[in-house]
């Protein structure tokens, strides 16, 4: 082979996309069958394409991804839509013209008081927390349910007396008393003046529907509001005076309800029953101001192997995925969420071309930690490319559950793609990852508005409110098929109905990892041979190939190869152009190993 025949390959793969050099250099694995982790399906009815990535430049993943191909680690994947059991759309959004959902916002809100110290709720201590509370729950429930027990026969002797005293029929079925702990937030609503509220009943309701049954059997002539709860309620509190003393408890009624509430605050009632409820609910309550504010740093880094957080994936694979310890060791974790391909560009110093100006940053593979106070409560993995913030992966601390950590990191990634435009002008969309429509905790996705899909024929970006229709009618759908018209406001769904179906969903977490069956399983690797695409003259000449060393372009390697040698690596060659498309099979280097 010449010397000019290897420059030529050289200088066809170095134009690159004009972002910090460098060469894209992969290997073919081919069509894959595989398990689903989607569906669960026990059939190999997961068929993707899949690469290997030795080095990747950010414009080529670029492109890749908007061809809806994905990375997990160094390894690239793309399911052929038209014959996989669940198909992926890719699903994007622009960050500029996002509209948060109340439900985000809320998420935002929540957080924000938990840093100021006004939310109640706090973080559980690592291990052993859930079964202490379990256990003081237990206590205070066995401390609990007999004084309730006694307020209840209280009532039912109350409802004895009048019936004795002729104020209720004695023929009615009499409803048995049913006396319930009222929960802290709404002792302060319903609680008026010092006392605290801990019991209430509404049996007089009961009371009441009894006695207009019996009646009206009766034929009965029903006068005014003799058998309105409110009277019915006034009724038994007088008659309650007459059964026995309540100590520490002063009984009130208020519309129809028969309210118990502490006389004092050390009342047996307040101090014993209900310690770690009552108590330190109203210490806490007293004491916001006084609460220390937490600080939240959010800390962009470079993709690398850190301990503090393979631990902290460790604890959320475990308690949140169930996963099995042996598939959260080290070698898994950076195989997965470490090893990256992307070459790493540097943050440009500005200049009059604005495409080739990179935010501080750089682009290429990153974890961005959520610390509180210092402690390591999320990390989000996420790759910067020329266009987009691309979502990887996220794991949080399961004792922040309470926090939704999922979606506040989906909110922030997608506020400092917007806040970064302002220096790089091209970057101005935030990538989900996968959408699923047949998948339900995949549709989550959808919730972040306006969002677009990916068509998995002609790779254009369609509206997710016009292509959710043909989804709920059958899964693979080609979107561009979809034509724009005036008519086509008739299919958009109300906003209120898109967002029910997605709003419950918590995101973030099964941001697409391969889910190509487990670890240890053998994908079956599909038979070449079996594509009906043949050779055509120009189709593959200009592939770059990568061999011991050296690149050539397939027309100048298809020379030195023997008639077996080109049966064998045409189709795999055509089956290549087709899955990345004629520019990167012309730009990419595709290494023969």
């Amino acid at each position: 082979m010449s010397s000019k025949k290897l420059k030529s390959a050289n200088d066809a793969s170095s134009s690159r996309d004009g972002l910090g050099g460098g060469e894209s250099v992969i290997a073919d694995h081919g069509r894959r069958r595989s398990t689903c982790g989607y569906c669960k399906s026990p059939a190999r009815s997961s068929i993707s394409h899949g690469l290997s990535a030795e080095t990747l430049t950010v414009g080529d993943y670029q492109a890749l991804i908007d061809r809806g191909w994905r990375r997990s680690g160094c390894y690239l994947y793309k399911h052929e839509m038209d014959k996989t059991c669940c198909p992926s759309y890719t699903i994007r959004l622009k960050a500029s013209d996002f509209v948060p959902s109340k439900e985000q916002q809320r998420v935002s809100r929540r957080l924000e008081r938990f840093l100021d110290g006004k939310l109640d709720v706090q973080p559980r201590e690592q291990t052993g927390a859930s079964s202490s509370l379990g256990t003081t729950r237990s206590e205070e429930k066995s401390k609990v349910e007999p004084v309730m027990d006694d307020l209840s026969k209280m009532i039912d002797q109350a409802v004895q007396l009048c019936i004795q005293s002729g104020e209720f029929p004695s023929n009615m079925q009499i409803p048995k008393a049913s006396v319930r702990k009222v929960l802290c937030d709404k002792k302060k609503k319903l609680a008026k003046g010092p006392e605290q509220l801990l019991y209430t009943s509404n049996v007089a309701f009961a009371i009441a529907a009894a006695i207009k049954r019996t009646l009206t059997s009766e034929k009965v002539e029903i006068e005014g509001n003799k058998l309105s709860p409110e009277t019915i309620s006034e009724m038994l509190l007088s008659a309650i005076s007459k059964v026995g003393e309540t100590p520490g408890i002063s009984i009130k009624v208020s519309k129809g309800h028969i309210n118990f509430l502490s006389a004092s605050k050390d009342s047996f009632y307040e101090k014993d029953v209900v310690p770690n409820e009552t108590l330190h609910a109203k210490k806490d309550s007293e004491n916001h101001k006084a609460r220390k504010p937490k600080k939240l740093e959010m800390r962009l880094k470079r993709s690398s192997f850190d301990p503090e957080e393979h631990e902290l994936y460790k604890r959320y694979q475990l308690k949140v995925h169930k996963d099995n310890p042996s598939r959260v060791v080290e070698s898994s974790y950076k195989r997965f969420l470490v090893d990256s391909p992307l070459i790493y560009v540097q943050p440009s110093g500005g200049g009059d071309d604005e495409e080739k100006v990179v935010p501080p940053c750089g682009f290429g593979s990153f974890h961005q930690q959520y610390r509180v106070d210092g402690r390591l409560v999320a990390v989000g993995v996420v790759d910067i490319l020329p266009k987009c913030l691309s979502s990887v992966y996220l794991f949080w601390d399961p004792d922040y559950a309470f926090l939704s950590l999922g979606k506040y990191s989906a909110i922030q990634e997608i506020n400092w793609v917007r806040e970064s435009q302002a220096r790089c002008p091209s970057l101005e969309y935030y990538y989900l990852g996968y959408y699923i429509h047949s998948c339900s905790k995949m549709r989550y996705k959808a919730a972040y508005r306006p969002s677009e899909l990916l068509c998995p024929l002609r790779f254009k970006w369609v509206p997710f409110e016009v292509a959710r229709p043909l989804l709920d009618k059958k899964r693979y759908v080609i979107l561009s098929d979809i034509k724009e018209s005036q008519n086509q406001s008739s299919l958009l769904p109300h906003a209120s109905e898109t967002l029910a179906a997605h709003e419950d969903m918590e995101q973030g977490e099964t941001n697409d990892h391969f889910m190509g069956g487990s670890d240890d399983d053998e994908d079956e690797e599909m038979d070449e041979s079996e594509s009906e695409d043949t050779y055509i003259e120009s189709d593959i000449d200009n592939i770059i190939i990568g061999l011991y060393g050296s690149q050539y372009r397939y027309k100048d390697l298809r020379k030195m190869l023997n008639p077996v040698g080109r049966k064998q690596l045409e189709p795999m060659l055509q089956s290549y152009r087709k899955v990345v498309g004629d520019e990167l099979s012309e730009r990419m280097v595709y290494e023969l190993r």
